[in-house]
């Protein structure tokens, strides 16, 4: 079974595993983009009520008021299950929790995910919060493991063979990495997990969404944050289907429907700034209607597809850029001699000069192991078939990026950019050895 690259395409993971005795290959993406406008309810068949219980677990991997949009986009979803039907006990919500009543928050409480958006905070759960939302967590809810659960409120994906599964995550990703509160998701091991859950015959079908982070409704976007706000709202991809998702009567809605329907949202002729919205796995539960995971809200029931359009586009801040934008909007709208303003002007500085410290340190680094100072760049560009893993070694890639860490401090959010670099060194033969004397080289002179 080939790994999936985890974090930086949207992979709609659909997983029928008691079709065949082993378990499922990851198919090829699709890469549909033509639009499919709203359905005729007359000529289509709804969904039929379906036979199992229906599972969600919702991940916010990041914290800090810059990055707001992870935990608004969980949150958003979480109301969007509810009101489809789905019990909280089935309902299994990951976030630090540090953003409603942050002190940067403007209203103290709540939680938006779009302009003018109704309060997304109110009545979800507190299942994994602050220290126990963890990646060792994430693994044991997903396992059903009660007993290796740390902390937290105790809920399992306790999933059986005739239940459905949605798993939805939100955070900054790279290649074969997502993030959380406390350390990285690496592919291998979540592919591992999602194995064992098959083994198990532990579901009959699951869904998992997750896409790299462009945040929009940002400040000074079309539409734009409110003005109180110095962040973004919301994620693109998360945007597109919570509020495609909430418009919908979901017993008429397929899942390929939904996915062509985002495709043509949150396309841009800048491919550096477009989600790469893409379908992997069993391309035939594509048919299934979105009610089966989601269930739908009864006030959608007489829903036209023409009614109550979104605009076509977005605009959008890379994952990167988006946090950057937070402390220069802090910045610039502080009182001109103010503490605030000279705070966030620290702050502004701080993240710009740690940029700066990864960007010459991962140069240096290419440089001193490959000999050329274009190599890192050259490595980055690299992008193996579909048919391979992003690498071949997934034990030398964990030590290359815990080896930098180790001699020229934490990659950040913002490093994670460099990981295919590091990734195809591996696939190159690079070695852990020459990965330390390279990274003690390169930022012996740098302060991490």
């Amino acid at each position: 079974m080939n790994y999936c690259i985890v974090g930086i395409l949207l992979f709609i993971t659909l997983f029928s595993p008691f079709t065949k005795s082993e378990p499922p290959k990851l198919d090829k993406p699709s890469n549909e983009t033509e639009f499919i406008h709203g359905n005729s309810k007359p000529n289509c068949k709804a969904a039929e009520p379906a036979k199992g219980k229906q599972w969600a677990v919702l991940i916010a991997g990041s914290t800090d008021y810059e990055n707001y949009r992870h935990q608004a986009d969980i949150c958003h979803a979480y109301q969007i299950l509810k009101k489809g039907g789905l019990k909280d006990e089935n309902i299994i919500v990951f976030m630090y929790d540090d953003i409603a009543f942050n002190v940067e928050n403007p209203r103290p409480g709540v939680i938006i995910n779009q302009p003018g958006g109704d309060d997304v905070y109110e009545g979800v759960p507190k299942d994994y919060t602050q220290s126990a939302a963890t990646v060792a967590n994430v693994f044991a809810v997903l396992l059903g493991n009660k007993t290796a659960v740390q902390g937290g409120s105790g809920k399992v994906l306790d999933s059986g063979l005739d239940d459905h599964v949605f798993i939805y995550y939100a955070d900054h990703g790279a290649t074969g990495i997502i993030g959380m509160t406390d350390g990285l998701i690496y592919a291998k091991d979540l592919i591992d997990v999602l194995k064992k859950k098959h083994e198990a015959k532990a579901y009959k079908t699951m869904l998992m969404l997750e896409e790299n982070s462009y945040g929009t409704y940002c400040p000074d976007d079309y539409p734009s944050a409110p003005s109180e706000y110095d962040t973004c709202l919301g994620d693109t991809y998360s945007v597109a289907w919570l509020e495609d998702s909430e418009m919908h009567d979901l017993r008429f809605e397929t899942l390929e429907k939904q996915y062509k329907t985002i495709r043509r949202r949150v396309f841009t002729q800048d491919l550096d700034f477009n989600s790469h919205v893409t379908q992997y796995g069993d391309m035939k539960l594509s048919k299934e209607f979105l009610f089966t995971y989601m269930g739908t809200n009864p006030d959608n029931d007489n829903y036209t597809s023409m009614a109550n359009s979104k605009p076509s586009g977005f605009s959008s801040a890379s994952q990167y850029d988006a946090e950057l934008l937070h402390f220069w909007y802090k910045f610039h709208r502080a009182p001109e001699g103010s503490t605030r303003k000279l705070e966030a002007q620290k702050e502004l500085h701080r993240k710009i000069s740690h940029r700066m410290h990864v960007d010459h340190s991962m140069k240096e680094i290419g440089k001193l192991i490959l000999g050329s100072e274009n190599s890192t760049m050259m490595l980055l560009k690299t992008v193996r078939p579909l048919d391979q893993p992003v690498v071949d070694d997934w034990d030398c890639y964990k030590m290359l990026v815990k080896t930098y860490e180790e001699h020229c401090g934490s990659l950040s959010r913002y490093g994670l950019k460099y990981t295919r670099a590091l990734a195809n060194m591996c696939n190159a033969g690079i070695k852990m050895e020459q990965m330390a004397v390279a990274s003690a080289q390169a930022c012996a002179k740098i302060k991490p």
